[in-house]
This record gives C-alpha cells, structure tokens and sequence, in this order.
C-alpha cells in the first residue's frame, strides 16, 4: 500500500476569503494527510473577523502578526520564514500555499528544489510567475462556483386582481449591477480550452508510441507539467477522459489487461484528418448530334497568266527552178 503524502496548508488570510475554506481543505485532503493547518493575518483588523467561526470549526492555527506600517502587509515574512523551518524539519512531503500573492514565488521554488510538491491555490487575478512556481495551481474562485449548488427556480406568483390605480410617475430604469472582468487568456492559460487543447495535440504527437497512442495517464501528467493550473473542473468536466473525448481531436481505446477483469486502461491517438470527398459528378445529359457543317471549299488562288512567248516564224525557203518533168516516155529497148 502507498504511503499519503504528508502536507502542510498554510493560508494568507490576508488576500483568501473565509468562504474558500472548504474547498482550501477538500483539495489538500485529495493530495494527501494534512499534518499542518496554519492561517496568518493581523486578528486585530476588522476585516479577519470572518475567519474566526471558520478558524475554530476547522481546527485551523492561527498565526498573529502585527502590522509594523500602517498599510503593509507583514504576514507573508511570518508565512515564508515557518515555511522554511517545516521544510528543514524533513517529517513532509508537499506544502499547500494558499494566497494570489506573487509574493511566494520565490518560496514555492526553493520548495520545489528541495524536491517537495508545492500545491498553489488563489483567484484567477493571481499573478502568472506564482502560478509556474507551484507544482499544481487550482482557482478558488472556479472550484467555488462549481461546487455552489444552484437554487431551484420557483414558479412566480401570480398577483391578486385589483381594482385599477392612477398611474403613478415613471420610476428611473435600474441599472444593472457590474460585471466583474475576466482575467485575460494569457494569464490563465490553464482555463483557456483553445490553449489546452493545442497542448494535448503537441503533447500526444511528441510522446506517443510508433502506433499513435498514448497512456492517457501520461498525457495528463504531462499536461499537469506544462499547465499547473489545468483542471477539467475548469471546464464543467469531473474526469480527465470524457473532457478530452469532448474536444473531439482523439479517438479512445480502452484495453482490459489479462490478468483483471476490473483494470481498464484508456489509450488516445490523435484523430487523423479526413480527405474531402468528391462530390458525385454529375451525369451530362446526350445532346442531339448537329450536322456537321461543311466547311467553305477553298479555291485555289488565280495566278498571274504568263505572257505568250512568241513562236519563232520558220524561216523562208530559198526559190529555184522547179524541175519540168517531161512529158516523153523512154523507149522500149528491143
């Protein structure tokens, strides 16, 4: 059997509001035996008198500290300096920082290099370098409002019937009360789906096997690494596996190991993009034939006629004397 971690929770009172308290414990109890409860703040201040039902109903140690300058805030000094004496001690394994002040990076860091797990928790105006320190960061002002039972809606009376009244003056229109603003994208990152969901892809593609899949144990852990403020409470969501199953991007193998029949081990692959399909060509209706034109016959271009050579005349024949025949007939030899 595993051992718990042994954790120390100590609360800035100064910048955490009573109401976090039970979710505060609840996240400190899922991590681990809780050995020390301490809360710091100047009791004398009137706006810790909140704390104090809370303080006595959890068993929750409060450390006095006074105000040397009017304004300043010295409890975080009293925070850091038993920080460090619990961390020498060596009895615990992870601390549990509850404030937004960026005033304890430095102290989750040295925790941290002192190989202890640091849990963060504030509101989400908490500033980005405390959040990188911690090992794990949850908002409380997230974790609250999820865990806050809404109130059932009750059908609205109907009014009574009565007789007419003048009019009375126009009342001015309420105004509606503000909205507090959200923090930007960048500062919580680990609340940001488009910024989460980009991670999961380079994280799955990085480390996966030569199949494709990935442990989704170790696509969480790896997740948890380079977002500590990433929790699927965040997104509405209770487990790990159906909010990635939300995105979309991943398709899921769920393999039952031989030897239990309990034990379902969840795999993701990346879902690999479709090629777009043709759309049907379409069938080209037969045309009647035409008949073929006969093309213009081309007469061949009139030569120039050539000038007629002249004939040579023969030439004239020279006159003689024509030869009289005689008209006698030679005698009859005897």
């Amino acid at each position: 059997m595993e051992t718990e971690m042994k954790i120390a929770v100590l609360i800035d009172a100064e910048n955490i509001a009573s109401k976090y308290t039970g979710v505060i414990l609840n996240e400190a109890n899922n991590l681990g035996n809780i050995i020390i409860k301490r809360i710091y703040g100047d009791w004398t201040a009137r706006q810790m008198s909140g704390w104090k039902d809370v303080v006595l109903d959890n068993c929750i140690q409060p450390i006095q500290q006074y105000s040397n300058v009017s304004g300043k805030n010295s409890s975080d000094s009293s925070l850091i300096i038993d920080a460090m004496d619990l961390l020498y001690q060596g009895s615990l394994d992870g601390f549990c920082i509850v404030s937004s002040d960026s005033d304890f990076t430095r102290l989750a860091a040295r925790l941290r290099e002192a190989d202890k797990y640091v849990l963060g928790m504030g509101e989400q105006k908490t500033p980005r370098s405390f959040i990188s320190a911690c090992s794990k960061f949850a908002y409380l002002d997230l974790l609250y409002a999820s865990a806050e039972p809404q109130p059932a809606a009750r059908p609205a009376p109907q009014p009574a019937a009565r007789a007419p009244q003048p009019a009375a003056a126009p009342q001015p229109a309420a105004q509606p009360a503000p909205q507090p603003v959200p923090a930007p994208a960048e500062e919580i990152a680990g609340a940001n789906l488009d910024a989460v969901r980009q991670a999961l892809l380079s994280l799955a593609e990085e480390n996966a096997e030569d199949d494709g899949w990935i442990f989704s144990s170790t696509l969480k852990n790896l997740l948890d690494r380079s977002y500590p403020d990433f929790d699927v409470r965040n997104f509405g969501f209770r487990r790990f596996v159906p909010f990635v199953e939300s995105l979309g991007c991943f398709e899921t193998k769920c393999v039952t190991p031989p030897h239990s029949d309990t034990i379902r081990l969840i795999y993701f692959r990346i879902v690999q993009p479709r090629a777009p399909e043709r759309p049907p060509e379409k069938k080209q209706e037969k045309q009647p034939e035409r008949p073929a034109e006969k093309a213009p016959e081309r007469r061949p271009a009139a030569q120039p006629e050539k000038p007629a050579e002249a004939k040579p005349e023969p030439a004239a024949k020279p006159q003689g004397r024509r030869r009289r025949r005689s008209s006698k007939k030679p005698a009859a030899q005897s």
